[in-house]
């Protein structure tokens, strides 16, 4: 049983447009497939050309909502922003594992953020809300697993035992991380108003159809996330 993730209401005073889609995949008795290997490369090519129409709108929204919280976009970015920087100035970015690959191809493609983890290293219910300033982040810095805290105010994902993405979608936590196609795994695709409602749609199913084939038979579950109330 997959918990529903929760977006705490005083997000709304940073970005009332805020919509993603949460998808939960059950890979314990799937089998092992394939994905396209060029849609990385593809989507590194798609950006090169100019990407999206909405990219550059939707990037600045990003950069725009992280000043509103305190971050400095610039030296910190929006994962979605950082991977095409590193297209915009290498054309291309690194071959990680297919589900890595994949999502990064996602979002690069659909100019918006998309992250992976293991569900199954998760502590009570996924939840994007507003930093105390006394959460631990668990994170490795030059090969050295260090714990530090977010700033107060700052706009982060958690569960009952810590953070698990800093500045919202900039840095993942290592406790988290996916590093294998079993068990249950936890996506995410974040959106602003400034990004087509079909746009995130189409990005959900290009996500939803590659891990299909990526893990076959593996159980989906996809939902709609947006503001709302905590429980």
């Amino acid at each position: 049983m997959f918990e529903i993730p929760v977006v705490d209401e005083r997000i709304a005073s940073i970005a009332p447009g805020f919509r993603a889609i949460s998808i939960h995949i059950d890979a314990t008795n799937a089998e092992t497939g394939s994905v396209d290997t060029n849609l990385l490369a593809e989507a590194c090519n798609f950006v090169s050309a100019g990407g999206a129409p909405w990219a550059d709108a939707h990037l600045a929204s990003w950069s725009e909502t992280y000043f509103r919280f305190g971050a400095k976009p610039n030296r910190t970015p929006c994962s979605a922003q950082a991977l095409r920087k590193r297209v915009e100035k290498d054309g291309k970015v690194p071959t990680i594992n297919p589900v890595v690959d994949l999502y990064n191809a996602v979002s690069l493609r659909y100019a918006l953020p998309v992250g992976g983890e293991n569900y199954d290293a998760y502590v009570g219910r996924p939840r994007l809300t507003i930093a105390a300033g006394t959460e631990v982040f668990e994170t490795v810095v030059n090969g050295e697993a260090i714990k530090e805290c977010p700033a107060p105010g700052e706009a982060i994902w958690r569960d009952d035992a810590g953070v698990t993405c800093r500045r919202w979608n900039w840095r993942q936590c290592s406790r988290t991380r996916l590093d294998a196609l079993t068990g249950r795994m936890w996506f995410l695709l974040e959106s602003l108003e400034t990004m087509p409602e079909n746009a995130l749609e189409e990005a959900g199913d290009m996500l939803t159809d590659g891990l299909s084939r990526l893990m076959p038979g593996c159980g989906i579950l996809k939902q709609k996330l947006s503001i709302t109330p905590p429980p």
